[in-house]
């Protein structure tokens, strides 16, 4: 018989390794609130001609990347492969913005099909924010200052780095692209074959290559920063300018890009060098031209994303995997030597979860013996271990202070109150 196996590039998240997700996840719901941004939930079943109209045709998402089938009734859809798409949807459809802004954030599984490897996998998570209805640079910066003080909660801010451009308006794009594409036809002896499939279609994503080959003439090709007018050229710079005002540093990336087609102006990444190639933490930026791709009115927003699996991956490694919100255990363990088929240490164990709604009481019911079962109390690192013993006696081990006391329910009552 065939072993079953998880598909592949989605994983199981494993009982040891919730309680770290648990802690990130407060962390990220906490950091929103503060800011002032509501929780949205989105449905995980998207229409495909969304992400072909915001995310673009020709990008490797639609093109390569998206999990598509039709449905019984024929209808064409897919696994949403990012959350902006399907969070402007919803922003539309349900006439959220109408005379006022919005400040969003969701999480849950995004799919894309591409090769798994560490820190990237086919069904992986992120965590969004995105604000709508506002121009201007002041809700880039602050995202971008949501970003910060989450990673400096996290512990990790000294371990990854800002780097941000401007991608212009839709017209300023295309001025810079009808030079770029000169530029790279000069230079097209030099295209690696990704690059000349993008030559055509999407030319501005080959400034985004990592073919070593190509560096010093991506270097060199024509800067979009130098394409921008008054408009643009003052946002950016406003945005700059709070960036210095707050003491964030930052770093301008004339090459980056991000990788959907929907981006205008202010774009940003945090990136890590910790974790090889796969450095890019956090990305987000500007996309005003999205609403408009589904609607006659236009809508401003900006946002940005995280992978929660990379961003835990790196936590893990600058903090060598040991944080002590990590561990998930069990204040008491109950243990009996009584035949009876358990019923005394659940009555005793549901009695003290009502006495005491702080602990966190485990049973063991292995019917194992009573040397076995506190061996697997032990395992589990709780503070107390508590034995019926056959004489009718309860034994309390503090395992703090290795101290063993023999009481009953009343005073074992008592006991805990005191010690917990």
């Amino acid at each position: 018989m065939n072993k079953l196996k998880a598909i592949r590039g989605m994983r199981d998240v494993l009982p040891d390794e919730t309680p770290m997700w648990q802690w990130l996840e407060k962390k990220f719901r906490h950091m929103a609130y503060r800011y002032g941004y509501q929780e949205m939930r989105l449905p995980l079943l998207e229409p495909v001609s969304l992400f072909e109209r915001a995310v673009g045709e020709a990008t490797d998402i639609v093109s390569k990347e998206m999990y598509n089938f039709l449905d019984k009734n024929g209808e064409h859809i897919t696994l949403r492969p990012e959350g902006t798409s399907g969070c402007m949807r919803a922003v539309l459809e349900n006439n959220m913005c109408y005379n006022k802004t919005q400040r969003l954030w969701y999480q849950g599984p995004m799919f894309r099909y591409e090769r798994p490897q560490k820190g990237r996998l086919r069904q992986f998570t992120q965590f969004g924010a995105e604000a709508f209805g506002m121009a201007g640079a002041d809700v880039d910066a602050e995202l971008i200052f949501m970003v910060r003080d989450l990673f400096r909660e996290l512990g990790i801010l000294n371990h990854v780095r800002l780097e941000i451009n401007s991608l212009g308006t839709l017209e300023e794009r295309k001025a810079h692209r009808r030079e770029l594409i000169k530029w790279f036809e000069q230079h097209r002896t030099l295209l690696d074959e990704d690059s000349l499939a993008r030559l055509e279609v999407n030319p501005l994503r080959i400034l985004d290559s990592k073919n070593p080959e190509m560096q010093q003439m991506i270097e060199q090709a024509p800067r979009l920063l130098d394409y921008l007018h008054e408009e643009s050229r003052n946002h950016f710079e406003t945005l700059c300018l709070m960036l210095d005002r707050a003491g964030i540093a930052y770093q301008i990336n004339p090459r980056l890009v991000r990788g959907l087609d929907y981006y205008t102006r202010s774009v940003f990444e945090w990136i890590t060098d910790a974790l090889g190639s796969q450095g890019t933490v956090c990305g987000g930026g500007r996309y005003d031209g999205l609403a408009q791709l589904f609607s006659d009115k236009p809508l401003p927003a900006s946002g940005f994303a995280i992978g929660i699996e990379r961003l835990l991956l790196l936590i893990q490694t600058v903090t060598q995997n040991d944080h002590p919100d990590w561990h998930c255990r069990p204040d008491a363990v109950i243990t009996s030597e009584l035949d009876d088929d358990g019923v005394q240490a659940l009555l005793l164990a549901e009695s003290l979860r009502h006495e005491n709604g702080a602990l966190n009481i485990l049973v063991d019911c292995s019917g194992a013996r009573l040397k076995k079962q506190h061996q697997t109390a032990l395992k589990t690192h709780c503070r107390y271990i508590i034995t019926l013993n056959n004489d009718g006696e309860i034994r309390l081990w503090d395992l703090t202070d290795n101290a063993q006391i023999t009481t009953d329910k009343k005073q074992l009552v008592d006991q805990l109150s005191k010690r917990h």
